[in-house]
């Protein structure tokens, strides 16, 4: 919904005024800014969360959608947060310093400082350790709560495996694991995915020559598009058998099927398969 400025001003004035405790509406120039960014914020959140906004046929006004907006931001705080506190008791970061500052040290951070009301646009953190999924548009608490999803997909994903096949899968892509900001969910998918492309049991963690020559040989015969299909197909049975069918766990896996395709490909043509799986 495109609201006039002269529709926004007065919600930026209460929220002046709530700011300074009814004292004043004096605020710099930057502070006024940053409160129409909350206003805009959670006319925006109200915008995505169509399905709690009143049935009429009339234009909604912008206060009533700054409120429900406001409530819906207050209610995602709630719900990243019992997300959050759910996972840490059974969180595992392998040893990944990136991962374990970000998930353990700083999305509490995130909490302590994050301010719904007067500043809700604002993500606190840098979240240094990359995700599956392309967060970089989100702001607040929709990127962050979008962060505690991806997290807990892959923590849902890694927890299936022993903890050492994980971390020997790790130590085989780079002995420098502890200290890389490479996502460890993409480094184990690639190499699930190259045991299936060799014809290889998940139980034998440590692909041989021959397993490298099979690969080789699918990606000079065959099209990328069709090897992807295949891949897709039985990631999907993998996620089904092993995972009680969670289709958001296997949307997840499949975002980052093709571009681990096309690093198992390269390494195919040049040779170099054992430097990354």
């Amino acid at each position: 919904m495109n609201y006039e400025i002269e529709e926004l001003v007065p919600i930026v004035g209460k929220l002046a005024e709530k700011y300074t405790g009814n004292e004043s509406t004096s605020i710099t120039y930057e502070k006024a800014q940053q409160l129409m960014g909350a206003v805009l914020y959670c006319i925006h959140a109200a915008e995505r969360e169509g399905q709690n906004l009143p049935i009429r046929q009339e234009k909604i006004p912008a206060r009533q959608m700054y409120d429900i907006g406001a409530a819906y931001v207050r209610e995602k705080a709630g719900e990243a947060l019992r997300l959050y506190n759910e996972m840490l008791p059974s969180f595992d970061s392998y040893e990944n310093r990136c991962l374990h500052e970000t998930f353990v040290e700083g999305v509490p951070e995130f909490f302590k400082k994050y301010d719904a009301c007067f500043d809700p646009r604002n993500t606190v953190l840098t979240l240094d350790y990359p995700v599956l999924r392309d967060i970089s548009r989100l702001e607040g608490i929709h990127k962050i709560y979008k962060f505690i999803v991806c997290v807990r997909l892959e923590q849902i994903f890694l927890g299936r495996f022993p903890k050492d096949y994980v971390r020997n899968i790790l130590i085989r892509y780079t002995r420098l694991y502890r200290d890389m900001t490479e996502n460890l969910c993409e480094i184990v998918l690639m190499a699930v995915m190259a045991h299936i492309l060799a014809g290889k049991s998940l139980q034998e963690p440590a692909l041989k020559e021959q397993d490298y020559g099979e690969i080789q040989r699918i990606f000079a015969k065959m099209d990328l598009d069709e090897i992807e299909k295949g891949m897709k197909g039985k990631l999907k049975a993998l996620v089904k058998e092993y995972y009680e069918g969670s289709g958001e766990l296997a949307e997840y896996l499949l975002g980052a099927v093709k571009g681990n395709l096309l690093r198992l490909k390269n390494g195919a043509v040049h040779g170099s398969l054992c430097e990354i799986v």
